[in-house]
């Protein structure tokens, strides 16, 4: 049986009036804090994400933990702030395991740079257990069957360019502020690998990531299954006389610009592709299905994590749609133990 989808809860639990009765060492510490990550090149919206956090542990803290000092906070009252989140304001364990995440990051701080004003200064926030990362609300998933007639309509509908940004959503998995980034060279046979099973692009590309300039990646698309919407493209392409080097341009006034395409025009083709699936279709659906695919070939999980550039394999679980039995057949039978043949890239 396949994940049930994810979603996010929202609360409205801080507030201007609230966040001014913080504790003022603990907004001390976060000013100090933030200024650090900016000062180690994190992204705006990291720290952003962190300093929202960080107001939400902050009115918490104030309201039900007499508004104690971050460093004097016991492991006891972590675990009332896990429970709080989950059980009173209704989280996802994704959210709680982000908001932890946030917190670690500040302990972190504290213990390399800090170390000097508060020596005897324990970590309490890696002993708290993790909750089990369970979905709160449904969010699609489509098989392979179902983009597979979803490219279909657009061929039939001679809408080439649509079909071949699916086509690179689908089968490379990249996001959706990745894709204008690809130029149209990136497809030449020279940049396969894998004897042929793979096109890598011969230059980095930005992704999400840490920093101003996002993470710099190679990217990796499957060739076999993308090639013929890729070919459609072209062709296409030289119907309408377009020379811009980049895979997608930006189209204005009727004219092509030798520019790559808004992320605002690929938000519209999220709306053809939802009315043509008949339920509800978002960019990242293709990077879970893109995991999957991976690990249903039995993909090492490690080789997956440098496909996309992961830092951590863990990442492959929570983009993989699978429950763990979905794949104990493969391995057990009758006899016990199968052995089973491994698949490569190339089969995919």
């Amino acid at each position: 049986m396949a994940k049930k989808g994810r979603t996010t809860v929202y609360n409205n639990i801080t507030s201007e009036e609230k966040l001014a009765q913080v504790n003022e060492d603990n907004l001390e510490l976060e000013d100090d804090f933030l200024e650090h990550l900016t000062s180690t090149d994190r992204s705006p919206n990291t720290i952003f994400q962190y300093k929202s956090a960080l107001h939400i542990f902050w009115v918490w803290n104030l309201e039900h933990n007499k508004n104690k000092f971050f460093i004097d906070l016991t492991k006891r009252e972590a675990s009332k702030f896990q429970n709080h989140a989950l059980n009173v304001w209704g989280w996802s364990p994704r959210r709680m395991r982000f908001v932890k995440s946030t917190m670690r990051s500040l302990e972190n701080y504290i213990l390399n740079i800090l170390d000097d004003e508060y020596p005897d200064y324990k970590r309490i926030w890696d002993k708290i257990e993790n909750p089990v990362n369970e979905a709160v609300r449904e969010q699609p998933i489509f098989t392979d069957e179902e983009l597979e007639e979803l490219l279909n309509k657009l061929v039939e509908r001679k809408e080439y360019m649509k079909a071949c940004v699916l086509a690179l959503m689908i089968y490379g998995g990249r996001r959706k502020s990745e894709i204008p980034r690809f130029k149209v060279s990136y497809f030449d046979k020279e940049n396969l690998i894998c004897e042929g099973a793979l096109y890598k692009t011969p230059e980095k590309i930005k992704t999400k990531g840490r920093g101003k300039r996002g993470k710099m990646l190679y990217c990796y698309t499957l060739a076999k299954p993308f090639q013929p919407y890729f070919d459609m493209w072209l062709q296409e392409r030289e119907r309408q006389g377009i020379k811009s080097e980049w895979l997608f341009p930006y189209y204005k006034d009727g004219v092509w610009l030798n520019e790559p395409m808004s992320t605002t025009t690929l938000d519209s083709y999220a709306k053809t592709f939802t009315k043509l699936a008949g339920k509800p279709w978002f960019p990242h659906l293709c990077r879970h299905r893109a995991t999957t695919r991976y690990v249903e070939a039995g993909i090492p999980a490690n080789v997956i994590k440098d496909i996309f550039g992961w830092s951590d394999v863990g990442l492959v679980d929570v983009y993989s749609d699978l429950e763990a039995e979905d794949t104990f057949d493969k391995y057990f039978g009758a006899e016990g133990i199968k052995k089973v043949e491994q698949k490569g890239l190339e089969d995919l």
